[in-house]
This record gives C-alpha cells, structure tokens and sequence, in this order.
C-alpha cells in the first residue's frame, strides 16, 4: 500500500492517477476536501482507504507501507497564518519522517522551488548544508519548505537514522489537469483559458524592468506528466537519496505559454499588457530556470515535453473538453 498525502490535491491526484494506471489499487490518501469541487480530482479514482488529516498518525500505527509520498501541505505563497503553515508544512513532515525512519518506510516529499528565495544566488540543487543556510525564501510557505530540508540535511549530515529512501523535491512552475481548485495559485493557463476561449484578450504583466519586454517574464514551466514521471523514476527507477529540482532547465516566458494556448485553440494571439501592481514589482521574480545537472548525474535521462505540445496536450486533452479531470 502506498500513502500519498495531499492526495486530492494538483501533484497529489495526479500522482495517485498515476499508481492506478500502473496497477496499483492500493493507494491510501490523506487531505481534506472541504465543500468545493477538490473530491473531482479523485473521482476516478480507486482508492484503499482515505483519511482526514486529523487521523493520520493514528492511522499509521501498525501500518506497513511501500512508501510515503508527501505532497501534502499548505502551498499558497501568500499564506499568512504563520502557525497553521508550520503545523501543516513542517511539523507533520517530521512526524513522517520519524515514521518512516522507525518503521524503515521509503519517503518521498515535495519541497518547493520557492526555497530559493529571489533566485539571487541561483536554482542549483546543492542540498549540502552550508548551501541551504545562505538561501533566504520570500515568503511563509517556502521559509516552512526550506525548514524542512534543513532539518532532514541536518540528519543526514550528523549521520542520524533515517529512512532507507529519501528524497525531497523542489518543484517549479508545474501545470496541468486537476489544478482548477488551486484559484490564484493555478498556472496562468489554466486561469485565463475560458476567456480566451471566448474571444476575451488574455492580460499579462507589463516588464517594469530595462531589457525585459512585456510579457517576457520567464519561468521554468514543467508540465504535470513530466513532474509525475520523475517522481515515479525515484519511487522505481533509482536507489539515489537527495533533495533534487524538477524542472526542464529551460526557462520561458509567459508569452510564450499563451501564444502556444492561443496555437492550440488554432488561433491567432489577443493579448493586452497591464501595469503590474506596485505593491509587488519590488519582489517580482522576472526568471526563474532550474539547474537539473544533479537529476541528470543521478540517472534520469528521460526528455521533457516541449512547452508548445504539452500545451496543446492541456488544452485539447482537457481544458477545452466538458470533462477537464485527469
């Protein structure tokens, strides 16, 4: 059996879709639904068993797992309750992580490209521990990320227990089916598809910034299938330990993502540019590209998919059908 926290979720649901389809029926998850449209996300999905988050240490005694897969956690970056977000981010994690160690459970879990703060000092996944002190995150949600990696690094570094397999994930800008109850934290595709389908212009941010043009904002976007398959390559593929980027390496631009939206709906470009609001221009990332050299010298040598055909993929596989659901 395997345990996938944060299972109704984006990277959750997907992931459990993905055991299913795999021929695994014996996926537990752990999260809340609340009272909107989330439980869609597991609709068809089997599932062992699922549990509220309030049962989920007691659910575990006694248990014996294949792994522990934690997505779960609060990941809006604007999150401002402070206590809740480290009850949630930080502490449940190392209540999985003793479980895992004590019980010898691998352990897989999602850290965040967030930790990186600014990207001053860049997006190279060197998890040693002088190199996670100097990152300096923006915001609660990736400080309650970054918190964690310290403490498991820390462990590792004193030698201390720790599960036969770990492995943290920073994910980047991933997109994809099942992100609709995300709101303002859902990729920008998914955000403004419906009006551009209805003929409205899409608006992106005017570049505030000399030599950027608009809309010339890059990121590094990753496509939901290629951040589930380089998961499944640690649950699988590797007996590699560590805290690792997912991303393509390639950084582009928003731009870019809504020219291949408008490709994809076989039409031609309406985009408008905005003034960004000035109460985030001073904080506003304009390129965020991942180093994925340390994934690569682990062993994962599989490609990632174009921006332009997992785009299209999104949009004509489910953003433009009644039935958007992975």
């Amino acid at each position: 059996m395997f345990l996938v926290t944060g299972g109704a979720g984006f990277i959750g649901s997907n992931v459990v879709a993905s055991l299913n389809e795999a021929g695994a029926a014996d996926v537990a998850v752990n999260d809340w639904l609340g009272t909107g449209d989330k439980w869609r996300n597991l609709a068809k999905r089997r599932l062992a068993d699922f549990v509220p988050p309030a049962d989920l240490m007691r659910w575990l005694e006694g248990r014996k797992l294949d792994a522990v897969i934690h997505m779960g956690a609060i990941s809006d970056t604007t999150a401002a309750d402070g206590d809740a977000v480290m009850e949630n981010n930080f502490r449940l994690s190392l209540r999985l992580l003793d479980w895992c160690t004590a019980t010898r459970t691998p352990f897989i879990y999602a850290s965040s490209a967030a930790t990186y703060g600014d990207g001053t000092l860049g997006f190279v996944d060197d998890w040693s521990p002088e190199a996670l002190r100097a990152l300096r995150p923006m915001n609660l949600y990736g400080w309650s990320k970054h918190l964690f990696d310290r403490a498991l690094v820390e462990r590792y570094a004193k030698k201390q227990n720790l599960p036969p397999r770990w492995v943290g994930l920073k994910f980047f800008n991933v997109y994809g089916p099942n992100e609709y109850h995300k709101g303002a934290m859902a990729s920008v595709l998914s955000k403004v598809f419906d009006g551009a389908r209805a003929g409205e212009p899409v608006r992106l941010f005017k570049s505030h910034r000399d030599g950027i043009a608009d809309g010339e904002q890059r990121r590094d976007f990753i496509s939901i299938d290629d951040a589930v398959a380089v998961l499944r390559w640690f649950m699988d593929g590797t007996t590699a330990n560590g805290i690792f980027n997912v991303g393509t390496g390639k950084a582009e631009s928003f731009r870019d993502m809504i020219v291949a939206m408008f490709k994809a709906l076989g039409r031609a470009p309406n985009i408008e540019y905005v003034d960004m609001p000035e109460n985030i221009r001073g904080q506003y990332q304009y390129f965020t590209q991942s180093s994925i050299e340390n994934l690569r010298r682990a062993g994962y040598d599989a490609a990632f998919t174009p921006l332009d055909t997992a785009v299209d993929r999104y949009v004509n596989g489910y953003l433009a059908r009644a039935e958007r659901y992975r």
